[in-house]
């Protein structure tokens, strides 16, 4: 069985006129936008406009989507209306619970239509529906013998807009796709063995080169703080994976990092059967990293960047590391252990020294890190953090105009005064877990050299009960877009010096 996603198959097309009426005939589906308490009609004789008229009026009312059912000879139709100033996080959401309105509907052909006088409203609602509609062909890997039907959705024709990316859209959607599908398996088939394995497959599809350091390799670079975290596993098929694609210059000008966890127990501090439960996505930091790495080599063919992946599995044995111990870190480091459950910050310590020793321009990291994030912010932001404070503005506009919505914290050098220890270099964590999201952030930041630009997103809203923005799955895949805004929009490697 093959676990990985097949590329998006949804064709987005775009027109700048109004769809003529044997148009709209000829879809299956209608998807209608207007601001709210707008009147007139969208269309001229169009199909089904008493239809339309209708819910325009219940509009005034009801919020949400309303939908008309067609019949052999007409298009179904979803209608909402949108405040003014509407986000793009919540232009994504509307998207989303107009697919989720088309219930047991499965539409081959449809259209997307925005009655706004900007054409930038407009351009962003045909990017959100197409948005939504990528992620909601590519269905989550089940087990179950009978499948559920698949969704036929192949052409979104977009009306009066222009200049749409739509390269860019199936690009992201790829990599949000990919880092979903993969957070999404249980933890008996993606092991740290199966999801190097599913690496090599991946570097040969698409020309990356691929270096596995594996535990043999780390023992001999002294990754202690990794290998700590490995102990547990009997498989010992724990690794580093590194791929690169090679552009116009040898110095990366990114590398991408990832928290690659594929089951936590929480070690000898084992976590209690809730706390256990969805512990298989905790290596979604690592599909993140991959998916972003798999629509940047896309869409910046002549840009070098790297991806490393720390790919292990909390578990327990007689040999797990446990706390007091005094464990040493490929850069001289050595750590005091305090809570063998903290193993992200562990195994990441080691893959960032990895990652900067080849001078990339910047290294961003991404992991299901910490809970203190998710008690800050819910599900709903991840959070950001950065040893360059002026870089906290384009990384919260990223979110915004992503739709990964992201909040920025502080790392400042007094949080060290948590993870002071009377026998290491450094702490792993305090046990009291105040403000742990920030000491993981400088805990972290002890491996990244100080003149290397470093961003660290803990993905607290990676798993989001009933989907977040356009993504309808549980798994939200988040940070593929945001660091793709980051980096192609706000052009974060020009504010590098």
């Amino acid at each position: 069985m093959n676990l990985l996603p097949k590329s998006t198959r949804l064709i987005v097309r775009e027109y700048d006129s109004t769809p003529t009426v044997k148009q709209i005939r000829g879809v299956d589906h209608v998807f209608l936008f207007e601001p709210k308490l707008k009147s007139g009609r969208l269309l001229p004789k169009m199909p089904l406009q008493k239809q339309i008229d209708h819910m325009q009026a219940q509009a005034v009312s009801k919020s949400g989507v309303l939908s008309h059912s067609g019949d052999a000879r007409q298009p179904t139709i979803s209608y909402s209306h949108y405040a003014k100033g509407a986000s793009v996080f919540d232009m994504l959401t509307l998207a989303r619970k107009h697919y989720a309105a088309l219930k047991n509907l499965n539409p081959t052909r449809a259209l997307v239509l925005c009655n706004d006088k900007s054409e930038e409203v407009r351009k962003a609602f045909a990017e959100a529906v197409a948005a939504a509609g990528h992620a909601w062909i590519c269905p989550l890997t089940t087990f179950k013998k009978r499948r559920a039907r698949n969704r036929k959705l192949r052409y979104l024709d977009a009306y009066k807009v222009s200049d749409l990316d739509i390269a860019r859209l199936k690009a992201e959607a790829d990599g949000n796709n990919l880092a979903r599908v993969l957070a999404a398996l249980p933890p008996n088939k993606l092991t740290a063995a199966s999801y190097t394995a599913l690496c090599q497959q991946l570097a040969r599809s698409n020309n990356w080169e691929c270096e596995i350091f594996d535990q043999s390799r780390l023992q001999k670079a002294g990754a202690g703080a990794f290998l700590a975290v490995a102990r547990g596993n009997p498989h010992a098929n724990a690794a580093i994976v590194r791929l690169r694609h090679t552009g116009q210059q040898d110095r990366p000008q990114l590398a991408l990092v990832g928290k690659g966890v594929c089951f936590d127990t929480g070690g000898v501090n084992l976590k209690n059967a809730i706390g256990m439960q969805q512990m298989h996505e905790d290596m979604q930091g690592s599909s993140v990293a991959l998916g972003t790495f798999l629509t940047l080599t896309a869409l910046r063919p002549d840009d070098t960047l790297e991806c490393w992946l720390a790919l292990t599995e909390n578990r327990l044995d007689g040999e797990a590391y446990t706390p007091t111990e005094i464990v040493t870190a490929a850069n001289g480091t050595t750590i005091e252990v305090v809570h063998s459950d903290a193993e992200g910050r562990m195994a990441l310590a080691d893959t960032l020294h990895l990652a900067s020793l080849n001078k990339p321009a910047l290294i961003i990291d991404y992991a299901t890190l910490t809970g203190a994030c998710i008690y800050a912010l819910t599900t709903r932001y991840s959070g950001t953090f950065t040893n360059r404070d002026d870089l906290n503005t384009a990384l919260l506009a990223a979110g915004e105009d992503s739709g990964e919505r992201m909040w920025p914290f502080p790392v400042s050098q007094d949080f060290d005064d948590i993870l002071e220890s009377d026998y290491a270099d450094i702490k792993q964590c305090s046990l009291d877990g105040k403000g742990d999201h920030i000491a993981a952030a400088r805990f972290l930041s002890r491996f990244v050299p100080a003149k290397t630009p470093w961003i660290h997103v803990d993905l607290s809203s990676g798993h989001h009960k009933g989907g977040l923005a356009h993504v309808s799955s549980d798994v939200t895949g988040v940070g593929v877009r945001f660091t793709c805004n980051l980096v192609l929009d706000k052009k974060i490697g020009d504010q590098l010096g």
